[in-house]
């Protein structure tokens, strides 16, 4: 007896809701994914946040081919010199210039310590911060999503996703993002401060750069490390290659993932070598990882990498956000706001948010909501979206908005 593909994801896949998507997709192209019935989908949140330079972008499989010609996995991290980690890392670095207005006391960030996703990245800069500063105590923002393991759990400024998973790590505070009277709250208790330039799941919220600056000279007073967490916001997303870069400081710590890999998985934490040399002693190997850098990823990001600044991807990333908040005006958007091609369309309530999005599914525009803002539309297309692609995503959107305004916004 045959069974279907949709039967055996219920069957056998864990779910964690009981109302997933599950669109059947065969292939992807570009902006575009495919059922297996043939439907073609518009993809406007690149499998939130991943497929930055499209759906297997020909540069990124050129890389993969070419790396599994060489070889895979050989040996557990940083023991064997590999070409595609260290090239990925020399290109990762050279994206970090140092900030000479608000830099890090501990000076430019050139080693790379390679995971496999952005939540692994959390966890390996928790444990950096630590050991680095002799602290416990870290601090982070409200509504703010860093990952879903016990350490990165903890850091959620959101109670209902930690409340069934207590007791999780003590010493964790929130502060209100972009509100320059709450850095008080950093001491010289405080190991680290992990903070988004733009706070992606409490629906895209931006801070001054008078705040950032704000932030960075409190670390520097208490000897607090500042972790940057760009999974979201890095690779060209908001405008520049890194978010920070738009708001005057330097970070102690930088994070990345999603976009980093261009489809494949892999995160990264990154620090000067002065911070990241404490995992070499007390204890050897502070930090280990089996996958964490596995080559073929590796290969992948480094095309990536190059596809986004070879092709300007962050400058046109701003031309792009803006055509999408000039089109999409209509009664029930309260607001489209965001940086770049990372933005959020406010509506008033989830029920009509959730119609809204239903209905551009069926019409072939993958849309979605932000974990800790189930009132804003999640827009974030791959970068390498064209105007017209752009028009015609926001058609789909604003001919939805339409069809169901009769029955659901009276």
């Amino acid at each position: 007896m045959h069974i279907s593909h949709r039967q055996l994801f219920f069957d056998h896949v864990a779910q964690t809701s009981d109302y997933p998507l599950a669109l059947e997709i065969d292939r992807a192209e570009g902006v575009y994914m495919y059922g297996s019935d043939g439907t073609r989908y518009l993809d406007l949140i690149s499998g939130i946040g991943v497929s930055n330079v499209g759906h297997r972008h020909p540069q990124v499989l050129n890389a993969i081919h070419g790396q599994l010609d060489k070889h895979m996995h050989l040996l557990v991290y940083g023991e064997y010199v590999q070409s595609a980690q260290v090239q990925l890392a020399k290109a990762l670095s050279d994206t970090l210039d140092i900030n000479s207005e608000n830099p890090s006391p501990y000076g430019k960030i050139d080693n790379v310590y390679f995971t496999n996703s952005g939540t692994e990245a959390v966890e390996g800069a928790m444990k950096l911060a630590k050991r680095f500063t002799g602290r416990a105590e870290f601090i982070s923002c409200y509504n703010a999503y860093h990952g879903a393991s016990q350490g990165a759990l903890s850091l959620s400024g959101s109670e209902d996703f930690k409340r069934s998973f207590r007791p999780l790590l003590p010493g964790i505070k929130n502060i209100q993002h972009g509100l320059e009277s709450e850095l008080e709250k950093i001491t010289d208790k405080t190991a680290a401060v992990i903070i988004e330039i733009v706070s992606g799941e409490s629906g895209v919220r931006e801070a001054s750069n008078s705040y950032f600056r704000a932030l960075r000279t409190r670390c520097n007073e208490t000897g607090t490390l500042l972790i940057l967490d760009e999974v979201q916001t890095g690779f060209g997303r908001t405008g520049t290659f890194w978010a920070f870069e738009q708001s005057g400081i330097y970070p102690d710590i930088l994070l990345s993932a999603k976009g980093m890999g261009g489809g494949m998985p892999i995160g990264a934490f990154m620090a000067s070598q002065q911070v990241m040399q404490v995992f070499k002693t007390n204890p050897i190997l502070g930090h280990i990882t089996t996958f964490g850098g596995h080559p073929v990823s590796c290969a992948a990001s480094l095309a990536a990498l190059r596809v986004t600044v070879d092709s300007n991807l962050s400058a046109q990333a701003i031309k792009k956000g803006q055509l999408f908040k000039t089109l999409l005006v209509h009664e029930k958007i309260k607001e489209v706001r965001g940086r770049g091609l990372m933005l959020a369309a406010e509506m008033e309530s989830f029920e009509k948010l959730k119609q809204t999005i239903d209905l551009c599914i069926e019409k072939g525009v993958v849309t979605d909501w932000f974990l800790f803002c189930d009132n804003a539309m999640r827009i974030s297309p791959p970068l390498i979206i064209t105007e017209e692609q752009i028009k015609e995503g926001c058609a789909i959107i604003l001919e939805s908005l339409d069809s169901i305004r009769s029955h659901i916004y009276r």
